[in-house]
This record gives structure tokens, sequence and C-alpha cells, in this order.
């Protein structure tokens, strides 16, 4: 069994990330959904569809929710169902996240959650023109 991942994003960004992260790594074995929001969608549906997608994916060790803004939308009704023990949301999302978390299906809930955040925070860098500085 292993943790399932869930992207709660705005528009297609999810969508466009986890066909990017396939693309990259040809084959991952997390369990992945994308929940995809837009201006006119009703946040109770989403809701609904929410813990529809939670009880999918779940494999019985957990679900990782990558959201890709916190404070917005995808990020707050995340965070409704943040209190179970069984879920961690982190907010943020960008394709080193998601790499990083797509990379280690072998560890648990926790760690996962920290290899976002730290996948995330790693993969942010400034470029000039002697090289890439974290």
């Amino acid at each position: 069994m292993t943790v399932g991942i869930l992207l709660i994003s705005h528009n297609q960004v999810g969508t466009e990330l986890i066909n990017t992260a396939r693309q990259m790594l040809s084959c991952y074995t997390l369990p992945t959904k994308v929940i995809s929001i837009s201006i006119e969608d009703n946040p109770d549906d989403i809701r609904l569809k929410l813990n529809q997608t939670l009880q999918e994916i779940d494999q019985g060790n957990g679900t990782l929710i990558l959201t890709d803004m916190f404070g917005s939308t995808p990020s707050n009704i995340a965070c409704d169902v943040s209190e179970r023990h069984d879920i961690r949301v982190v907010s943020g999302l960008n394709l080193p996240m998601l790499i990083r978390v797509l990379n280690y299906p072998h560890l648990d809930l926790e760690q996962l959650e920290q290899k976002a955040i730290t996948g995330g925070q790693e993969g942010v860098a400034r470029c000039h023109h002697t090289g890439c500085i974290s």
C-alpha cells in the first residue's frame, strides 16, 4: 500500500504538472488524482468531489494533498479536511515538489510531506550571469 497524491489547483495547473511529471519520469507508482477548480465552480460541489476523490485514492496509508497557492480556494478547501490524521496538505505546488514526491513511493505520509516541502523549496533558485544559486 502507498500514499495517495491529490493535486488541487486553479484551472488546469495540476493537470499540466502531473502530465509533465509523467513525461519526465515515464513511470511512477503512487496513485494520483487531480481536482481542477475554475472560477465558476461552487465550493460545496468541490467539497463533495474532494470527499469522493479521497475515498477513491485512499489505499490505507493516507493522502498527501498538494495545492497551488496558500489562501486560495484550492488550499482553503483542502484545509477543510486537513485535521484528519490520514491527510497532509502542502501548498505552493511546483514541478520540483511534485517530482520529488513521486520519486519516493516507499515513504510514509509524514516523510512524503517533508519531501514535498523540501522539494518545493529547493526547486526555487535565482539565475544570473555567473550561474544559478538557491
